[in-house]
């Protein structure tokens, strides 16, 4: 039997935004050892930018609840022969256990795993985690720190990476936001052991950011454990 023979096919719930979705599964194509294209993993893609805003219904609270869209994109994937799913927006895994238990499906947890990697980098550390106000709001990345004894620190000027965040959503993948996120992280990173990316969003442009501190992009670690459950090979850093 072969390598593609063996391989396990993932399902991305995607589209939150479009541009997160297709730079994870660009760090998915990067970041795996292939000789030619049967090394690579076998996805399952709904892009659906038509799922509900997720800040509008857990900030705002008047817009309509996403559940039913992503548990939809969950069902659909599964059907189209998905083994294991993965969502593309770290602010969506607060409907998670919603789709766990509509999908009889493992779910590649990013909140879960991300934190797991901090906790790896700074055991016991102060985690600075850069991601949308909806996250913080939500405790995703507090309650998972916790979990393995971390604490975790939020930016002192969560508006302004917000606008950022809205940069990116409008197509302006530019130098201008790259820039003021990189002034935002540096800020953080100040206060902290390790800066977690956590806004898929803020990965697309978090390339270029350089600070004293290490920094863990959650879509690294996603496209990592994607690598891992299809049975494919991770590159190694060296390559």
């Amino acid at each position: 039997m072969t390598a593609a023979q063996r391989s396990r096919v993932v399902g991305l719930i995607g589209g939150m935004g479009p541009a997160a979705t297709v730079d994870l599964m660009q760090r998915v194509v990067a970041r795996c050892a292939a000789g030619d294209d049967q090394d690579h993993v076998h996805l399952i893609v709904d892009q659906n930018p038509k799922v509900p805003s997720r800040v509008e219904h857990l900030i705002a609270g008047t817009g309509e609840d996403p559940t039913a869209a992503l548990v939809r994109s969950a069902c659909r994937l599964r059907d189209a022969g998905a083994e294991a799913l993965a969502i593309a927006c770290n602010t969506a895994h607060h409907y998670a256990p919603a789709v766990r238990t509509a999908v009889a499906l493992p779910l590649l947890d990013m909140i879960a795993l991300t934190a797991a990697a901090a906790a790896r980098l700074a055991p016991g550390g102060r985690i600075g985690v850069a991601a949308s106000t909806a996250v913080h709001r939500t405790a995703l990345y507090e309650l998972a720190l916790a979990q393995v004894g971390c604490t975790t620190v939020i930016p002192q000027d969560q508006d302004a990476l917000m606008g950022v965040i809205a940069q990116v959503k409008r197509g302006e993948v530019t130098s201008v936001p790259a820039h003021r996120f990189a002034g935002l992280a540096a800020s953080l990173a100040a206060d902290c052991d390790v800066l977690v990316v956590a806004c898929t969003e803020l990965s697309v442009i978090a390339g270029t950011v350089r600070v004293a501190v290490p920094v863990l992009d959650a879509a690294d670690v996603l496209a990592d454990a994607i690598i891992d459950f299809a049975g494919a090979r991770r590159r190694r850093a060296a390559d």
